[in-house]
């Protein structure tokens, strides 16, 4: 079946508006790995590059160079084997003024692993750019590249010969619950929401990992023989990404090992002392590369001040690979059907399902018609008392309009029972949140479930109600 772009809509809008303006344009396009940058870039711009070229991983100057030589000479063969990046890109420079006038585009994918050691890579990319493409008016440069650590150090954010010379850049994101579902449609798959849903929470909505699927097996099926038959295709991809995405991955991985074991999230310090790594401005920068990744947020709780942000995690691959991969101790190959009833599986489905509603934030305020209302969203714990039960709530949307929703979200296969202890749990957090905020806002407790609630005599303090396919809505 031939491939088809699912979703990017506004993406596309953005790269065709670039390549149709009247100047040259520097654009980066990142993203992690395997959300399908590429795919996005060739799709949108078909067959109109004058050159495609792909960095190789893990080869030295000269494979590099020589990589240059071969995709140039097939589309110009009076290129010559370069010597150096200065040479190469002066031939890029021959090949194009070669050409007939119109727009000219090129692609270079993976572009930090052609940066290798002694290389001077950058220098040559920058007198390229600065020196002769910005200076016309019909070069369309686009860059790629899965390192994002390197693509934020040495393009969105360089500081040398490069520093405000990008004009623009695009972050290719993993799907929404709709995109998702629109993939599944387009690829034959006879996945419900809730079925899509579940996928979303194990694979984060990345389209390469959607790809792997078999529309003939179960989602329970494919995830088993994914991540834990003997040789699953996705059994090492937490490493893999992890070490593609960052130069060194080491303190990358062991803060989001913290941030996994506490849903609300964890503050600076409190990650500091739970991974041991140093404060300083490399931890900073650490913490950032993960933000712009999508693996994690940062934001001030209720009622707080920014020396109490606390950072959460965001990317439900991640959270599956701690509470699932690493769990799997006798390599059960059936492990997560097998799992499916458990204690473990209900932990982890309530915690990803946070994760799901953090990353449908926009959905859940269109659902609540507070879309054009500014807000903020951070979640509360309250401060000790004696003799008083302690409350936490995980999602709160602070509204300007004097109105505060209070979010439970509520993960079941079925539609959810409240029981006594539920009602009771939200009694508490509603009298415990206003007593200790004085907050002179009005508060709706808002429920979010997989398929709403089942009639009972409990749930009477619920004033809105949302549920999977409220979520589903684009």
């Amino acid at each position: 079946m031939k491939q088809t772009l699912i979703g990017r809509e506004q993406e596309i809008r953005q790269l065709q508006e670039y390549l149709s303006s009247e100047k040259s344009e520097f654009i980066a396009i990142y993203g992690r790995r395997r959300v399908g940058k590429t795919f996005f870039v060739r799709q949108v711009v078909g067959n109109e590059a004058c050159l495609v070229m792909t960095g190789m991983e893990n080869v030295d100057l000269n494979d590099q160079l020589a990589n240059f030589y071969f995709t140039l000479r097939r589309v110009w063969p009076s290129a010559a084997q370069p010597h150096s990046w200065l040479e190469a890109f002066d031939q890029l420079q021959n090949y194009i003024e070669s050409l007939p006038s119109g727009r000219k585009i090129i692609f270079i994918d993976e572009l930090p692993w052609l940066d290798t050691v002694r290389s001077k890579f950058i220098a040559a990319l920058e007198r390229f750019w600065n020196g002769w493409a910005d200076g016309r008016d019909d070069i369309k440069l686009i860059v790629c590249g899965s390192a994002t650590s390197w693509m934020i150090d040495h393009i969105i954010n360089n500081r040398g010969g490069l520093h405000n010379r990008k004009t623009h850049q695009i972050y290719i994101a993993p799907f929404t619950l709709e995109e998702s579902r629109r993939y599944f449609k387009a690829y034959g798959f006879p996945y419900r929401e809730k079925e899509i849903a579940e996928c979303y929470m194990v694979m984060g909505g990345v389209a390469y990992y959607y790809s792997l699927m078999n529309t003939k097996e179960s989602v329970a099926q494919n995830i088993d023989r994914l991540f834990f038959a003997h040789n699953g295709e996705l059994k090492n991809e937490f490493d893999n990404l992890y070490r593609s995405l960052f130069k060194r991955a080491g303190d990358h991985i062991a803060i989001v090992t913290a941030l996994a074991k506490k849903a609300k999230g964890l503050t600076r310090k409190q990650i500091v002392e739970q991974t041991r790594l140093n404060n300083n401005s490399k931890f900073t920068k650490t913490l950032e590369e993960l933000e712009k990744c999508g693996f994690l947020r940062s934001y001030i709780p209720f009622g707080e001040t920014k020396r109490d942000i606390l950072f959460q995690l965001t990317d439900a691959f991640t959270l599956f690979h701690f509470h699932y991969e690493t769990e799997n101790k006798y390599q059960d190959e059936a492990f997560w059907t097998n799992s499916l009833n458990s204690g473990k599986y209900r932990a982890w489905s309530g915690y990803s399902f946070e994760i799901l509603c953090l990353n449908h934030i926009m959905q859940i305020k269109q659902a609540l018609g507070i879309a054009g209302i500014r807000s903020r969203v951070c979640c509360w714990s309250s401060k000790q008392e004696d003799g008083q039960k302690g409350a936490q709530i995980d999602l709160i949307i602070d509204r300007a309009d004097q109105t505060i929703n209070i979010c439970e979200m509520k993960f079941a296969r079925t539609e959810y029972e409240i029981t006594k202890a539920d009602d009771q749990d939200f009694d508490n957090k509603i009298s415990t949140f206003m007593r200790q905020t004085n907050t002179k806002k009005s508060l709706v407790l808002t429920l979010i479930t997989s398929f709403g609630l089942k009639t009972g005599k409990y749930g009477g303090h619920i004033q809105r109600q949302l549920t999977l396919n409220d979520l589903f809505k684009q």
